[in-house]
């Protein structure tokens, strides 16, 4: 009997020590994989490129005789969380135009709650890589669940815009090298320190969550000398060239984190210790 206290108490701190470490490495997520450089996502989306075809803003730059042309193209990213993809960031926005029906103060509540519940964080402290990006769905359920999550400037630049399109705004993504933010159109708002506009159409207001005291509204005025790149979104997606599929797409991944054996390690342990705990007990009776 002394034989069989001695083994489940060195069983049960092994176990203890290797939990914590099976719980941070779970399994790979089936939603990535790596193709030469990049990470894509099952819809074919890089998330670790901004740029070309499959980049996750669809940047296109092009070379003309005077030198290069630059254009933001479809945002590919918030369509993966709009029209009857809609889900958890669309679905807030819905909730903010139910709670608040003057539309300046819906406006800025939404861009509190996103300033307020996402900590800006590197992508390379994060994921370990110079870039990744996270759709708005991701980020939302992340509060949804922990009440806080972490991205850089394009990933609450994505969820602005998809939480917007969802309260009934129109709202764009920007881009300038190095940075990314949102704005959203929102005619007569007059706290704003600099109003934008789109294709000629007046009305719209700069949404940069990235800084704790930041105002909805403000704009880095001699900040941000490039030129800014927009592109409105919709509600209704684009057809992309892929719907994503419902097979895990090849050689899973982990974003951020490396392979650790321990996962593979954890269940051999649990079972033989099971099975000779069992068979211990049984001889002591």
């Amino acid at each position: 009997m002394k034989a069989l206290r001695v083994f489940l108490v060195l069983f049960i701190v092994v176990l203890v020590q290797l939990i914590p470490v099976y719980i941070c490495f779970a399994s790979p997520s089936w939603d990535f994989y790596p193709e030469g450089d990049d990470f894509f996502d099952d819809w074919q989306v890089s998330r670790t490129r901004i740029n070309g075809e499959d980049g996750y803003l669809q940047l296109m730059i092009t070379e003309i005789p005077e030198g290069f042309s630059v254009e933001l193209g479809d945002p590919l990213i918030t369509f993966e969380s709009l029209g009857e993809w809609a889900d958890t960031a669309y679905s807030l926005g819905q909730q903010f135009a139910e709670r608040y029906p003057d539309p300046h103060q819906r406006a800025e509540e939404i861009f509190y709650f996103v300033r307020d519940r996402v900590q800006y964080r590197l992508d390379i402290d994060q994921f370990g890589l110079d870039e990744f990006a996270q759709n708005a769905d991701e980020l939302a359920n992340t509060i949804q669940k922990e009440g806080l999550a972490y991205g850089d400037c394009e990933d609450m630049g994505i969820l602005l815009a998809v939480m917007y399109q969802g309260a009934g705004y129109r709202s764009a993504v920007t881009w300038c090298p190095g940075h990314a933010a949102a704005i959203v159109h929102v005619p007569g708002y007059e706290k704003a320190n600099v109003e934008f506009t789109l294709n000629g159409e007046p009305g719209w207001v700069w949404v940069e969550a990235t800084g704790s005291t930041n105002r909805f509204g403000w704009f880095p005025v001699g900040q941000l000398e490039e030129p800014i790149l927009a592109h409105e979104i919709s509600a209704e997606p684009i057809s992309l060239w892929e719907q994503p599929s419902e097979e895990p797409p090849p050689e899973p991944a982990v974003i951020g984190s490396s392979p650790n054996p321990i996962i593979m390690i954890l269940p051999f342990f649990v079972v033989v210790g099971l099975m000779m705990g069992i068979l211990l007990f049984r001889r002591r009776r």
